[in-house]
């Protein structure tokens, strides 16, 4: 058996580390395991507030060795000012990730009983079955730097 005590403590210091992350409900910027429900949200009608959404580039991935036909991949930067708001649209066709990149903005889920805050540093997948919206309830401006890849170019979904 291997005695090395040095090694021991740090692999056993290791150990608890991953079990105290492990036994965490939720990572930052996701809704906790206990509030988690379907259709615990429904689509609310409002339009964009604040919101700058610029394009900074894209790939036609139909002309890519991957050959995934009629959809681009796009990377945008959204600026929601204070007060701002992303409004509800869905990623059941559109999936993206999400940095936020400066300040802290709340999102409401359609699969989370509580509102959900970002945080700067924070990354968010949205996947099939996501849909929400988003506000800006602080006084910084926020800003995100969004992945997506989309089908149809005259969506301009945030």
């Amino acid at each position: 058996m291997f005695k090395n005590p040095i090694l021991s403590r740090a692999v056993w210091a290791g150990l608890a580390l991953t079990g105290a992350v492990v036994a965490q409900p939720a990572f930052a910027g996701e809704c906790p395991a206990d509030k988690i429900k379907p259709n615990a949200r429904q689509m609310v009608d409002i339009k964009p507030v604040g919101v700058t959404d610029v394009t900074l580039g894209s790939i036609d991935l139909e002309k890519q060795p991957a050959n995934i036909r009629e959809r681009e991949l796009r990377f945008r930067k959204l600026t929601i000012e204070p007060g701002g708001i992303v409004p509800w649209h869905s990623h059941d066709d559109r999936p993206a990730l999400i940095f936020v990149q400066q300040g802290e903005i709340v999102e409401y889920a359609s699969n989370c009983i509580d509102p959900i805050v970002h945080k700067a540093g924070d990354l968010r997948p949205e996947v099939y079955g996501t849909s929400h919206w988003w506000k800006n309830l602080g006084k910084e401006t926020v800003i995100l730097y969004v992945g997506d890849v989309r089908k149809d170019p005259r969506d301009h979904n945030m």
